[in-house]
């Protein structure tokens, strides 16, 4: 079993980020639970649908995860690096992106 590199929070962010306003009802009150849960409010959730976040290194993630489907996003891997996420944290982040990317395209959202 691999250990997650991000925080819940990062991670939650990035998972909102790449479903958007777009998801099943399910799965948005499913997203809004786990972020009450970790005390995430109305507007760091709201910013995390965006593609957004109030913090330096959450804007990094959430700005790589989006990016992955580009192809410039090696030039936004070294923002995240910079940001402080290291090799290992940025290809999690990058897997959630594909595996998000994947599953959407599986169920004719792609």
């Amino acid at each position: 079993m691999q250990i997650s590199k991000l925080d819940p929070r990062t991670r939650l962010s990035i998972e909102m980020a790449l479903a958007g306003d777009r998801g099943a009802a399910a799965l948005i009150r499913q997203q809004d639970d786990a972020a009450a849960r970790i005390g995430m409010c109305g507007a760091e959730i709201d910013a995390a649908r965006a593609g957004r976040s109030f913090d330096v290194r959450g804007a990094r993630a959430l700005e790589l995860a989006l990016a992955v489907k580009r192809s410039d996003y090696r030039k936004v891997r070294s923002r995240a690096i910079r940001a402080g996420f290291d090799d290992e944290a940025c290809r999690e982040i990058e897997g959630i992106a594909i595996a998000h990317a994947s599953s959407a395209e599986a169920n004719g959202h792609g």
